[in-house]
This record gives C-alpha cells, structure tokens and sequence, in this order.
C-alpha cells in the first residue's frame, strides 16, 4: 500500500506521463479531468512525494548502434557481505548494464545488458563480469526480437 492517497485524477495524470513525459499542463489537466492550475498543484505533489522521480527521453538503441540486448543470470562465488557489496558496486559502474535484480531460485541476479554486437558482449563478459574472480557462473541468453519493452507501470 502506498504511504498516501493516489486519487482517479492522479492516476490519469500519471497514465499520460508514462506515455509523453513532455505533455503540456493543459494536456494533463484535460487527461485529469482538471483545469490547468489543480492539475499543476497535483503533478507538483506527486513530484514533491517523489512518486515522480524524473523525466527522461527514451533512446532508439538501434539507431544508436546497439542491436545486441542480453539477460545474463550470474551466480557469485560466496554471498558474502563483501562480496555482494563487490558485485553491486560493479554493477552500478558498468553503463552497459540497463536493468539489474538481485533473486530467488537457482541464480543470484539477472543483469540486462545492451551492447554494440555479440563481440562487444563476449568483451563484457570476458574483461569485465567474470575477471572480477567474484562470479561462478553466468549464464547468457540473447534476446532474439523484443516482444514488448515499456517503463509504464500498471496504475489500475
């Protein structure tokens, strides 16, 4: 449960956001069902709240020159205290890593990692993930053709 009320008005405000962070305050209020300074007084709060953290511009990976995207599952080699804070500090180091989670089940994290090609990953992989001597295993699987990518979150 979140710490404070999120109302219909708030959760269309923010259905719009996800899809165009640069719509207008009258875009918003208009999606809210508000007039422009209520809906501004909203959006204000919920950046205030920090339910909105940020803006960003999303990128076209591929017209950038990215066209390899992989899931690699890692094991460490011990679960130290030390060594966990080692891998997440690599971790939060590395800009071709775009999503990491630390998990349950047979693998301790699942990294997503965008590179130029499979040679730039297999240059990761080999110079940066495993010489560190922390992991044990890593196990990698391409993405073959993205079925669906989106930053929006349910707010049903």
């Amino acid at each position: 449960m979140p710490e404070f009320e999120i109302t219909e008005a708030d959760r269309r405000l923010l259905r719009l956001l996800q899809r165009d962070g640069r719509a207008s305050t009258q875009e918003l209020a208009e999606a809210a069902g508000l007039s422009s300074s209520p809906a501004w007084r909203r959006l204000k709060r919920l950046e205030d709240l920090e339910v909105i953290r940020g803006y960003v511009a999303l990128l076209d990976q591929r017209k950038l020159g990215l066209g390899a995207v992989a899931y690699i599952q890692v094991s460490l080699t011990e679960h130290t205290e030390a060594t966990v804070a080692q891998f997440d500090g690599f971790v939060k180091g590395q800009t071709r890593i775009t999503d990491c989670a630390r998990v349950t089940g047979g693998f301790d994290y699942i990294l997503k990692v965008v590179t130029r090609d499979a040679e730039d990953l297999e240059g990761f992989l080999m110079h940066h993930l495993l010489s560190r001597g922390i992991v044990h295993t890593a196990s990698t699987s391409f993405v073959l053709r993205q079925i669906k990518s989106t930053t929006e979150l349910p707010l049903d």
